[in-house]
């Protein structure tokens, strides 16, 4: 495993591109089992959960092509139903694959997901919805088969609007008999983003983006091309980061609505936000004015995937900010790391903490525990006065492309030692 050497206490200065949405085209490049054809998939992230993916197509028959950015996947010679546990183990996302391949084969066997460690994060709402539908599911030894004669659309309402399980829950209704309407589901840019992608392919879609979506199945679906949307919280990462330093950055390839929360967070702070149809540009003082509370909710509220990043932000921010974690039941597992930096950060619950901005953070040597935490910590070490070593770089690639040499750009003095390189 790697690890990021920073110099802090430098404001960054500049413009930086954003890159296809991890969490679009994970479940994009999953539904691409369902029609059994040429897909063209534009502003991939060459990111290592896109290369996860990619090897779970190949493993079970896919054809695939890859070159700047576009990955061609031809499924017509799918064959296989079962994914195996050390390709699942990798990325929570890849329970995904469950909807298009039980839907497509009558069949899906896999383990149950890895990925970050943020609680439980039950399956339960995927695997009751394909029971409804009319799947058998057995569980044994942690792995899940699903089989069925056919799955037929219904109505199924979603204790939580989880994103997974409504996308889950989508794949698995393009193909089934009649019609499933899906309530309380999830509103994120991303599910909307699958909408597109499966209406291109043929897909019979209403309401994508809504709280209710309605999916007529068809027997037949046709070759495509599509445009992954950009990452908004890999924007809304960079914003922090620039408001952390007291920096000036435009952020280019961005749909700003999609952050108008943290724009807003961001604003009340003290920066200064303008944005046009595609960019935003974000000026920050020196110090910033913490807010009294932040909550996560689901979009359009605070993403969670933001939260370690607001986190390392209040504590060099002046004041004091209660947050409260809604989506995930174990996500703090950055504090204690933020804490060896210098932070004051007063944990009440695995749901609830109190940051107290700090004068000043200090270089350390930190561990990333996941992906968002991790770049919560690349945040801080670039407001940190000194050196910060940030290892276990392997969760941080999970869903930053070229983060260092996007850092540089914008002044940052980061380099990255490999896991052979570093002592």
């Amino acid at each position: 495993m790697g690890e990021y050497i920073i110099t802090g206490n430098k404001k960054l200065k500049g413009t930086v591109t954003v890159n296809g949405s991890k969490n679009a085209v994970l479940p994009i490049l999953a539904a691409t089992v369902l029609n059994g054809s040429v897909n063209i998939l534009e502003n991939c992230p060459e990111i290592s959960d896109t290369k996860t993916s990619i090897d779970i197509l190949k493993h079970i028959g896919c054809d695939i092509e890859t070159e700047n950015k576009t990955i061609i996947v031809n499924s017509s010679n799918v064959k296989c139903a079962e994914i195996p546990s050390e390709l699942v183990k990798k990325m929570r996302s890849s329970i995904i694959f469950m909807g298009p391949l039980l839907t497509r084969f009558k069949k899906a066997v896999l383990s149950h997901p890895g990925g970050c460690e943020l609680g439980k994060r039950p399956i339960d709402l995927h695997l009751s919805a394909f029971r409804k539908m009319g799947a058998e599911i057995t569980e044994e030894n942690d792995i899940i088969t699903c089989t069925c004669d056919k799955l037929s659309g219904c109505d199924i309402t979603l204790d939580f609007p989880s994103v997974g399980a409504t996308q889950n829950i989508i794949l698995a209704a393009v193909l089934a008999e009649g019609t499933t309407v899906i309530s309380n589901c999830a509103k994120e840019p991303e599910i909307t983003d699958l909408c597109r992608y499966l209406t291109k392919i043929g897909a019979k879609i209403e309401g994508g983006g809504t709280s209710e979506i309605k999916i007529s199945g068809v027997e037949k679906l046709k070759p495509a091309r599509h445009t992954i949307l950009p990452d908004r919280i890999e924007a809304g990462t960079y914003m922090i980061m620039a408001a952390a330093t007291g920096g000036k950055v435009l952020i280019k390839n961005v749909f700003p609505h999609h952050l108008s929360v943290l724009s807003d967070i961001l604003s009340k702070m003290g920066c200064k936000i303008k944005t046009t149809p595609s960019t935003i540009l974000i000026k920050a003082p020196s110090k910033l004015n913490n807010i009294p509370f932040i909550q996560t909710l689901p979009y359009p509220g605070v993403p969670t995937d933001l939260q370690p990043q607001l986190t390392a932000l209040s504590a060099v921010s002046k004041g004091m900010c209660s947050f409260e974690e809604t989506i995930f039941e174990s996500r703090t597992a950055h504090i204690n790391e933020l804490l060896k930096m210098g932070a004051d950060i007063s944990l009440k619950n695995e749901c609830e903490f109190t940051v107290k901005g700090v004068p000043c953070l200090y270089g350390a040597e930190v561990s990333a525990k996941d992906l968002r935490g991790g770049a919560a910590l690349i945040t801080a070490a670039l407001r940190a006065e000194g050196v910060t070593h940030v290892k276990n770089s392997c969760h941080i690639e999970r869903g930053y492309e070229n983060i260092v040499e996007n850092l540089s750009g914008l002044g940052v003095n980061i380099t990255l030692k490999n896991s052979s390189d570093v002592v």
